[in-house]
């Protein structure tokens, strides 16, 4: 019984920041039904199933949307739906007889939710791009890296999941809130580039205020300060020193055993540098253990800085279940935590079209309505595995 349980998701399928959405939603209880393509219904692919963590927890229905009577088949699920996601480039779900003004018509409570790198309209809207354009486009891209080195792209966490998925969410939800009050739907225009210019509005702010330097690696959280980087210990780990507070750094100090040294002010940017290759050469002496022997725990800031198989297995990380095993692979567990409502993992990641006649059903369609998809090419159902 999640946050959103009772809620009915429809989700277009689609890659990247649109999946992680659903994901979202259906950790948090929404039913969210999946739409693959019957082309890809029952085909083996180069990774399994179980892995395409992204698609877990909905089930999945194929549909040839280049049907008519799978379009019509898509506008009765609209009818019964909350919400729907897409991630089309703008215009396709238009062109199929599925975009906003279609889907309104047959249910104006709908919160239609749109997932694009650019946004809807402007010059780039019909433009190809992946996650590293959308954040380079909005600033965010050029302020990561090391002074001296270009840019380093962050994984695809700030385009993709940071600014497309997380906003597309909490536009949804807000939307569904709206909903409540005015009895009206409407679209939720998602852009990753609106969305990486909105997780840098703080460093934004900085900037503005002469704080920030333009150039990157010069600043307090970009790896210019000595008391905000990651260090190299002993046995060629890292860890991760945080110290901006006085009082934390005055901790780093005290358990480094650099206090009662003639040292320069916290931040006096001139000795940065100098200081930088001092806490270099200190971490460089020992392990990373010995180091969290000493600091882990602390108020430094500290942290050790782990692979993707060594984080599951970390003692906070256990203690809180951050990370779940289901299905016989570890990964990420939900997030947010709720304490009357929690969310769950509802399911694995079904194969495309797994779920088609037993979702349809439930969803209203009668086995007569099912025969007469199946015999038209309008539905797959993925055979067994």
């Amino acid at each position: 019984m999640g946050v959103l349980s009772g809620y009915k998701v429809i989700e277009l399928a689609g890659i990247g920041p649109g999946p992680m959405c659903a994901m979202l939603l259906s950790d948090m209880g929404a039913d969210v039904l999946r739409i693959d393509r019957t082309a890809d219904a029952g085909l083996g692919v180069a990774m399994e199933t179980k892995y395409s963590l992204l698609n877990r927890g909905r089930r999945s229905v194929a549909l040839d949307l280049k049907r008519p009577e799978a379009i019509e088949a898509m506008l009765r699920l609209v009818e019964k739906a909350d919400a729907l996601i897409e991630g089309f480039r703008p215009g396709v779900t238009e062109r199929l007889g599925l975009g906003p003004d279609d889907c309104l018509r047959r249910n104006p409570r709908l919160i239609y939710g749109r997932m694009t790198g650019w946004g809807q309209e402007g010059p780039l809207a019909h433009a190809a791009g992946h996650d590293i354009n959308y954040i380079a486009l909005s600033g965010a891209l050029h302020s990561i890296g090391r002074k001296g080195d270009a840019p380093v792209p962050p994984l695809n966490l700030v385009g993709d999941f940071g600014g497309g998925a997380l906003y597309l969410a909490l536009g949804i939800v807000a939307g569904l809130l709206e909903a409540q009050k005015s009895g009206k739907g409407q679209v939720v225009d998602a852009a990753m580039v609106d969305g990486a210019a909105s997780l840098m509005t703080a460093i934004y702010g900085l900037r503005a205020s002469g704080v920030w330097s333009n150039q990157r690696g010069e600043n307090i959280l970009d790896t210019g300060a000595h008391y905000y980087e990651v260090y190299e210990t002993k046995d060629g780990k890292h860890v991760a020193i945080g110290s901006i507070e006085a009082k934390f750094y005055e901790e780093l100090l005290r358990l480094s055993g650099l206090k009662g040294q003639e040292l320069p002010r916290q931040n006096d940017r001139a000795a940065w540098p100098k200081m930088k290759e001092r806490l270099r050469a200190l971490f460089l002496s020992k392990t990373r253990d010995e180091w969290c022997s000493i600091m882990e725990g602390s108020d430094i800031c500290f942290a050790p800085v782990l692979s993707m198989d060594e984080a599951p297995h970390h003692p906070h990380n256990r203690h809180r279940g951050t990370f779940v095993e289901n299905a016989g692979v570890v990964q990420p567990g939900p997030a947010p935590r709720f304490s009357r409502t929690p969310s769950k993992i509802q399911r694995p990641p079904a194969r495309p079209g797994e779920h088609t006649e037993e979702a349809l059903g439930d969803w209203g369609f009668s086995a007569s309505d099912l025969d007469r998809l199946r015999t038209c090419g309008a539905i797959a159902q993925a055979k067994a595995s």
